[in-house]
Formats: C-alpha cells, sequence, structure tokens
C-alpha cells in the first residue's frame, strides 16, 4: 500500500490528469471507478497498472500483486466523477482494436455519432443483454473510455467487443461483405422494424441524438421504423437501439 497524502504528489496529478480525454489518449490509460466496476475489469483480464483507494475502503480485499494508492477521503473524491465514490478506482490500459473486423457471423450495432455518454454506455450495456456480438463506434461518437460511458454500461464495457473510429468506407466494405445494414430512419421508403430480415450477418444502425442517420450513411442502409403510438415525437436513441437489437434477438434465439 501507497500513501498519498497531498495533491501536490505527482502520481496523484497524474491519476487526476485522466479525468481528461486528451490526458487518457496521450498514456493510453483510463480510470474506472466502484467496485463492481473494479471486479469486472479484473475478471475480464484487463491489464490494470494500480488501483486508488481512499482511507476509509475495506482493506480486507486482496487485489493480487497490483500497485494500491491510498488517498483521504477529500483527495479521493477529487478523482471521481460521482457524486457518492465507493472508495475504489482502477487504471487500466486501453485495448488496441485498430485492427479488428466484425465477424462475419455476427450481429453488431453501429453509433453513428451518438453523442451522450450516457446513451452510449447504455447502448453498450443493451447489446451486451441482447447477445450481440459487438458495437461499432463511427469517428464522431462519443469517448467509449469516457467515465461516464464506463459507468452506464455497468460492467457490460468489459463483455463486449468494442470496434472504435469506424466511417462511411467501412460500412461500405461491410455491406460489400454481405453484412446487412438496418438503419433506424424515417424516410418515403421505410418498413416497419418488425418486417425487416434479422438474419446474419446484420448491422443495426442509429443515429446521432439531435439529427439522426447522417445522410452519407443513410444511403446505402435499408431504412426501418420504430412506430410512435403517442404524441411523443421520437424515442430516445439508446431506447431505440435496444427495441431494434431486441427484435434482433427475437428472430435469432435458439
Amino acid at each position: 500500500m501507497i500513501k498519498i497524502t497531498s495533491s501536490s504528489n505527482q502520481k496523484y496529478k497524474y491519476f487526476k490528469s485522466l479525468q481528461l480525454k486528451k490526458a487518457r489518449y496521450e498514456n493510453n490509460e483510463f480510470t474506472v471507478e466502484g467496485i463492481k466496476s473494479v471486479r469486472d475489469a479484473i475478471n475480464s483480464g484487463c491489464e490494470i497498472t494500480a488501483l486508488i483507494v481512499s482511507d476509509r475502503f475495506d482493506k480486507g480485499i486482496d487485489f493480487g500483486s497490483i500497485p494500491v494508492y491510498e488517498v483521504s477521503e477529500p483527495l479521493f473524491g477529487k478523482l471521481c466523477d460521482t457524486k457518492t465514490p465507493q472508495g475504489i478506482m482502477a487504471v487500466i490500459k486501453m485495448y488496441d482494436n485498430t485492427s479488428f473486423k466484425p465477424d462475419f457471423n455476427g450481429a453488431y450495432v453501429y453509433c453513428d455519432n451518438v453523442s451522450d455518454p450516457g446513451n452510449l454506455g447504455t447502448i453498450i450495456r443493451t447489446a451486451d443483454a441482447a447477445g450481440m456480438s459487438g458495437v461499432i463506434l463511427s469517428k464522431g461518437t462519443a469517448d467509449i473510455y469516457s467515465p461516464k460511458v464506463v459507468r452506464a454500461s455497468m460492467g457490460s464495457f468489459f463483455n463486449i467487443t468494442i470496434i472504435t473510429d469506424r466511417d462511411i468506407e467501412d460500412l461500405k466494405e461491410y455491406k460489400s461483405s454481405g453484412f446487412s445494414l438496418l438503419g433506424g430512419a424515417l424516410t418515403d421508403n421505410t418498413v416497419d422494424f418488425k418486417e425487416c430480415d434479422y438474419k446474419k450477418p446484420v448491422i443495426i444502425i442509429v443515429g446521432n441524438e439531435a439529427n439522426g442517420i447522417s445522410d452519407e450513411v443513410l444511403k446505402i442502409v435499408k431504412p426501418v421504423k420504430i412506430p410512435i403510438l403517442g404524441k411523443a415525437e421520437s424515442l430516445n436513441v439508446s431506447v431505440a437501439a435496444g427495441i431494434l437489437m431486441y427484435e434482433w434477438s427475437r428472430h435469432n434465439r435458439g
């Protein structure tokens, strides 16, 4: 156990810097908060470079050979994104998915410029629950290493493949290789989501919260709609993604 007693400590400053996207990518590391997320990270085999605990955290847990840093409760709170921290945080190496290609026997959800971290985390969580093969993110989508994304995924962040920094050319490549692209959108040729072919391989595409699927992506997808039965103008993107993913699951169960 290594004790840190001051916010001027260089290691503490480094941990705090990881709240910023720039620092995360410069150092190829990110943080997760809370006992469940830390345990999920350990169980998934992530490379954890440090654990940070508050001086009030239960020290009876054995974390093996991972370096553990102890700080006071006030100092720990300044490292956290949550209002009620649980007293433990892990520093984790980012994983390399630059060469990953979707499995032709799989089904994925593609986030086209989904900007809200909470929505993205919920989509990741739902994709895991629905049995999808993975989540693909466009270059304009929220940072997957944001604490809000990791927290909203409720551990699914560590359970499912996440492919980042893809664009229209990648989607065209997936389509030409045989993937069916189904996009949640309202157009002149939109069909009801229950009438689509969800056979593998398929990629379900959802768009930005305010603008929907981008025009260039919309040109290459089969647009599908989820009926609005009340007076609501639209569905939240994570809710829409969940409905489409579970419709896929219904068609492919067993």
